[in-house]
């Protein structure tokens, strides 16, 4: 398994199991999964995934269940800790038996969290990039609500907001025609249960439970963030007890449009005591 030579992560192949996603296998070292955001894919992290790699990390990208082509998972296992398990027998098809670390974004973070919570041999350290699990929000700053409770229409207009900003219009076109689209028109269901699933997501109790544990935990907060809300990151980093904190200029995507500053922000959480 050789580092890649170009922008894109390779596929290396697909592990064992009916119901395993393909895995992309980058560089050599130590093993970082890499768990992507609601709606998208590990292709549209490319660049970022890439740097990663150059690190000297063995980076490994499963395509989440109802996305890229992966299964949905059946009704019954429809929640974080569905996609928990179904992480484990990802590692195992893949042959991954040691501790790995996680890499979280978005959506992806709110997995990472539940599979360290209900998975505890089988995960090392979690870096969690602007992740849903908070569970608060807040509309003027001030009232702080659970984030069940936040309005539909809200959750869309920030993401809109984000997505049409100057600085981040040409990534997010290449994020839509190489992930959200495609997905949507693969399996609409999906896209939506797992949106739901996302907007309404409450791990504080798990994050307790691995500040508990002593599990190390960072985040890394692009401070421009329109999509999680600065209450729910607050929530989480209180829940966590203060771990390490790693801002960075951006929005809820800046790691895509910045793979340098991505790479850093993980060398350096990996170096956090």
């Amino acid at each position: 398994m050789s580092l890649i030579q170009n922008s894109e992560p390779e596929i290396f192949g697909e592990p064992a199991g009916a119901d395993a996603a393909p895995l992309t296998v980058v560089g050599r070292g130590s093993p970082v999964v890499f768990l992507h955001g609601w709606g998208l894919t590990p292709r549209v992290y490319g660049h970022s995934l890439s740097m990663l790699a150059q690190q000297g990390h063995r980076v490994v990208t499963p395509t989440l269940p109802g996305f890229g082509g992966t299964p949905d998972h059946p009704p019954e296992a429809r929640t974080f800790a569905g996609y928990a398990a179904w992480l484990g027998r990802f590692l195992d098809d893949a042959g991954i038996s040691e501790p790995v670390t996680l890499v979280g974004h978005s959506f992806g973070g709110g997995v990472a969290i539940q599979t360290a919570h209900d998975l505890p041999e089988r995960v090392a350290r979690l870096v969690l990039v602007n992740s849903v699990g908070g569970g608060a929000w807040s509309s003027d700053g001030w009232g702080i609500r659970p984030i069940g409770e936040r309005p539909l229409w809200d959750w869309g207009a920030s993401a809109l907001g984000e997505a049409l900003s100057i600085r981040t219009i040409a990534h997010t076109t290449a994020s839509l025609v190489n992930g959200f689209l495609p997905n949507t028109l693969r399996d609409p269901g999906a896209v939506w249960r797992t949106a739901h699933l996302a907007r309404r997501a409450d791990l504080r109790h798990e994050l307790g439970v691995l500040a508990d544990r002593g599990l190390p935990v960072s985040l890394v907060w692009g401070r421009g963030d329109r999509t999680i809300p600065l209450a729910s990151f607050e929530s989480m980093r209180k829940a966590l007890r203060n771990p390490p904190v790693l801002t960075v200029t951006g929005g809820h995507g800046w790691l895509i449009h910045d793979p340098t500053s991505f790479a850093d922000a993980v060398r350096r959480s990996l170096r956090s005591p």
